[in-house]
């Protein structure tokens, strides 16, 4: 059995894993974190009953991931948390499942250097759903085909969301660049008129929608819509465990979702 961890235990992202985690035959919950709820019984958020695992304060990560023997931290919180904590468990020597968006480049670079230097595994995505991912080669394939097109991206998600545009918006942006050799991007067209060649990103916020991402490559008389809508978190959490049982068997490394799913 794999010991697992997870940090944002009590928050949408972390029940959820934890709930998988409890379905899963190949792991088991070790230690659960956040910074409220300290004490409380991990299973009470997950609603999967009382797991004898309570929830540790995210600041004592160090001591409590070396006493439970973890080997792989979940990690979907934020950016200005993960920069701190993932440093910290790589330290350890767990390997990592990281879900957090919003990352600059600088801080996943110290993350980066983090699991390099201290040899352990890690997989990094801005979604571990196993549709998103078919969702990046498809249009990986179409920009092959449709270079002279305009693009654009139109992401839509709950109103909670704390970055923007999403993680999976700006993986699609760069898939596509990759392809046609560098793109620029615009966020949002306030002010820009007419259209060059550049990809256009646009973020929408309302409700309680899970995922929405929609990729149109338009010519003249004619466009392709490429969407993908998220009907439920579920598709995040248990796309984060297949990874985590992915990982441990494989050499030390930073993987991507790609790998885990052999695309």
């Amino acid at each position: 059995m794999i010991n697992a961890a997870v940090l944002g235990a009590c928050g949408r992202m972390g029940s959820l894993i934890i709930e998988n985690i409890t379905c899963s035959t190949n792991m088991q919950l070790v230690a659960a974190f956040d910074v409220s709820n300290i004490g409380r019984d991990a299973g009470e958020f997950a609603h999967v009953g009382n797991l004898g695992i309570q929830i540790s304060d995210v600041k004592d990560l160090e001591t409590v991931l070396k006493k439970t023997q973890a080997e792989v931290l979940i990690d979907f919180t934020i950016a200005g948390a993960t920069i701190v904590n993932a440093p910290v468990a790589a330290g350890c020597g767990v390997n990592l499942i990281i879900g957090t968006t919003g990352l600059t480049p600088e801080q996943r670079a110290v993350i980066d250097e983090a699991i390099r230097k201290n040899q352990v595994r890690a997989v990094i995505s801005p979604n571990y759903s196993v549709g998103v991912n078919v969702f990046f080669k498809i249009i990986r394939e179409a920009a092959k085909y449709l270079s002279d097109y305009d693009i654009e991206i139109i992401e839509a998600h709950h109103n909670q969301k704390k970055d923007a545009p999403s993680g999976t918006a700006l993986r699609a942006a760069d898939v596509i660049s990759e392809v046609l050799g560098g793109k620029e991007y615009v966020y949002g067209r306030e002010g820009i008129a007419p259209r060059g060649k550049e990809i256009g990103i646009h973020a929408v916020r309302g409700g309680d929608i899970t995922g929405d991402h929609t990729v149109l490559f338009v010519g003249n008389s004619e466009r392709i819509e490429i969407r993908h809508m998220a009907h439920s978190r579920q598709i995040f959490a248990k796309g984060a465990v297949r990874a985590a049982e992915w990982v441990c068997g494989k050499e030390p490394g930073i993987y991507s979702m790609d790998d885990v799913l052999g695309l």
